[in-house]
């Protein structure tokens, strides 16, 4: 990987994604696994986190090797597209409007509530008794 590309990072409640570009024929890999093989067959994580691959015709042109850590699967997917997108408006700017507009470029800020003291948990109670 002499000739690295770019450098992007997405985020997604705890997950954190990061990715690496360098020309290639547009192979995919997450955590030293294919793509197929990380997400294990869930195709509906997998179509998240490619969506951002709808938009650009030049994807086959470089590989994307993805780091991910933190958070769960979905949230993990969400991370993946986030950089992608990213990525993407590094490699052809002109594609901003489009991803914009589909919400690719916007980080979901939706986190878990925390728990709090003196309920079971964020906003759940303890059932009322009366008598």
């Amino acid at each position: 990987m002499s000739n690295a590309g770019y450098l992007t990072a997405g985020r997604r409640k705890n997950a954190v994604a990061r990715v690496l570009t360098s020309k290639g024929s547009g192979k995919i890999v997450i955590n030293d696994k294919s793509i197929d093989e990380y997400f294990g067959g869930l195709e509906r994580h997998k179509k998240i986190a490619l969506k951002p691959f709808e938009f650009w015709p030049s994807m086959k042109s470089y590989d994307y090797y993805i780091n991910v850590y933190g958070g769960g699967v979905s949230g993990q997917a969400g991370a993946v597209s986030h950089s992608i997108a990213r990525t993407i408006l590094e490699l052809d700017p002109a594609l901003k409007d489009t991803l914009k507009k589909e919400g690719l470029l916007t980080r979901d800020s939706r986190m878990v509530e925390r728990k709090k003291s003196g309920r079971p948990k964020a906003r759940k109670r303890f059932q009322f008794s009366k008598r």
